[in-house]
C-alpha cells in the first residue's frame, strides 16, 4: 500500500512573504510532483492501494490489461489520461467571482477530464502516451490550453461555470452529470480546431438518425440512416481504405456521445451493474462521470467488481503557460496508482460517454450495443433506436444555436437533483 503526504489546501512550496509577481512565478515553479502530492484535502483522499495481485482482467477505456504481467502498462496508460483537479490562485470567474473551485466544481473536471480524453482521441489517438519531462507535441500542448483556468480558454472553469449559470446554476454551485454534459455541448459549438459534435442522448435513448444527421449534415435526415450512394466505395474498396483522415472527419465531423442516466432510487440496481461494466470494454469508451452523492469522479475503468477511477479532490495550485508556449504539465496526471471504489457505492446518476471519430466507429459502437442488449446477464442501460420515437423532443433541434434560448424546455432532464429522471428498473 502506497501513502501520500498530505496538507489541506497547502500553499505553493517557497518562502513567506512573496511579491504577486513572484508568487505568479511560483504557481508555474510548483508543478511538479511535489505539489500533486501534497495538496490532498482530506484523510480520505491521502491513501492509495495499489492494483490488486489479480487474474482478473482489468478493463481501462476499451483497453485490456493482466494485473500480474502489466502493471507497468496499467499505469502509464491510467497516467496518460488528462487529470483536472481542483485549483486556486486562478483569475476571478466572471472578473469578480472565485478565485478557486475547492468544494463546489469537481463535478466541473469531471467534465474536462472527460471531454479532454475525447479530444486526447480525437487528435492524438488512445494508444499515445504521456512521458514526464518531454517535450510534447504541439497538438497535446493546444488540449491543455483549451482547458487552462483563464477566461478565454475553450473548456476552462470560467467557460463552464459561467455557461451553467444559463442553465440556472449559480457559480460556485454543484453540478450534476446532466447538467456538466449539456454545458460542455455548447461550449463545444465555439471550438473550431477539434470540429467535434458533442451530443447528449435523452430520455435514456440513442437515436441513430439524429446522431448521422448532426455529424453529416449534408445529408437530409430522410437518408441519415441508410448508407449515402457512393459511400460504400469510398469506404470499403482499397482507395476509400487508404484516404487521408481528413478527407475522412470532412465526410463525419468527429462524435462524442454522452448519455445522462440515472440506474436506480438511492442506490445502483445491480441488474446494471454487468451493463456498466461493458461499457468499459468498449473500444469507444470515455469513461462515466458520476461518483458519490456531491463527490463527482471520472471512472475510467473497472477490476473485478471495483471501479477505478480518478479524484479531481486534489486543490493544486492554479498554473500558467510558459513563454515558449509551453504548458507545465505534471500537475495534470495522476501519477500514483488511481483509486478505486466497489461499484455498488455508485451513485446511481451517471453520464456515460463514447467517441466515435468516423462513421464507421459509429456503426461498430451500435452493434456492439446491440449485441450487449441480447445479452441476458444484465439490464440494458438505454436504448438503441434508428429513428426518433413519435412521443420524444428532439433536443438537438432546439439547441442548434450557442443561446439556447429553449432551455427551459430541457430543464427536467439536467441534474440528479432534481430526481425527475426516469428509473430504470426490471
Amino acid at each position: 500500500m502506497a501513502f501520500i503526504n498530505q496538507q489541506q489546501d497547502c500553499a505553493p512550496i517557497g518562502p513567506p512573504d512573496r511579491s504577486p509577481e513572484n508568487n505568479k512565478q511560483d504557481r508555474v515553479k510548483t508543478v511538479g510532483m511535489d505539489a500533486a502530492t501534497l495538496t490532498y484535502d482530506t484523510l480520505r483522499f491521502g491513501e492509495f492501494e495499489d492494483f490488486p495481485e489479480t487474474s482478473e482482467p482489468v478493463w481501462i477505456l476499451g483497453k485490456e490489461y493482466n494485473a500480474l504481467t502489466e502493471k507497468d502498462d496499467i499505469l502509464s496508460d491510467v497516467t496518460s489520461r488528462l487529470w483536472f483537479t481542483y485549483r486556486k490562485n486562478f483569475p476571478p470567474i466572471g472578473g469578480t467571482g472565485p478565485t478557486s473551485d475547492t468544494g463546489w466544481g469537481c463535478m466541473l473536471r469531471c467534465g474536462q477530464m472527460i471531454l479532454g480524453e475525447a479530444l486526447v482521441c480525437r487528435h492524438l489517438g488512445r494508444d499515445w502516451r504521456w512521458a514526464r519531462g518531454q517535450r510534447q507535441r504541439e497538438e497535446y500542448i493546444s488540449i491543455l490550453n483549451a482547458f487552462i483556468d483563464k477566461k478565454d480558454s475553450y473548456y476552462s472553469i470560467h467557460q463552464i461555470a459561467q455557461m451553467g449559470v444559463g442553465e440556472g446554476k449559480p457559480i460556485g454551485q454543484w453540478y450534476g452529470p446532466n447538467t456538466v454534459a449539456q454545458v460542455l455541448k455548447k461550449l463545444a459549438v465555439f471550438d473550431t480546431w477539434s470540429r467535434l459534435v458533442v451530443h447528449v442522448a435523452m430520455d435514456n435513448t440513442v437515436v441513430i438518425e439524429e446522431i448521422k444527421r448532426l455529424c453529416m449534415p449534408w445529408l437530409d435526415v430522410e437518408g441519415a440512416c441508410c448508407e449515402p450512394e457512393g459511400a460504400g466505395e469510398l469506404n470499403g474498396c482499397p482507395g476509400g481504405a487508404c484516404a487521408l483522415a481528413e478527407e475522412e472527419t470532412a465526410l463525419w465531423k468527429p462524435l462524442v456521445l454522452l448519455i445522462p442516466l440515472r440506474l436506480g432510487l438511492s442506490d445502483i440496481n445491480e441488474a446494471y451493474i454487468g451493463t456498466l461494466k461493458q461499457c468499459f470494454m468498449l473500444p469507444q469508451s470515455l469513461g462515466v462521470i458520476g461518483g458519490k452523492p456531491n463527490s463527482a469522479h471520472y471512472f475510467i475503468g473497472y477490476v473485478g467488481e471495483e471501479l477505478i477511477y480518478l479524484d479531481p479532490h486534489t486543490t493544486q495550485p492554479a498554473v500558467d503557460p510558459c513563454e515558449d508556449g509551453q504548458v507545465p504539465d505534471e500537475t495534470y496526471h495522476c501519477q500514483h496508482p488511481p483509486c478505486r471504489m466497489h461499484i455498488c457505492e455508485l451513485d446511481p446518476s451517471i453520464a456515460a460517454g463514447f467517441f466515435c471519430r468516423t462513421e464507421d466507429e459509429f456503426d461498430d459502437w451500435c452493434m456492439r450495443i446491440r449485441r450487449l442488449s441480447c445479452n441476458r446477464g444484465g439490464l440494458p442501460m438505454f436504448e438503441l433506436v434508428d429513428s426518433q420515437p413519435s412521443h420524444m423532443v428532439s433536443v438537438d433541434a432546439l439547441n442548434l444555436t450557442p443561446d439556447f434560448s429553449d432551455s427551459d424546455r430541457l430543464e427536467r432532464f439536467f441534474d440528479s437533483e432534481d430526481e425527475e429522471f426516469e428509473i430504470l428498473s426490471l
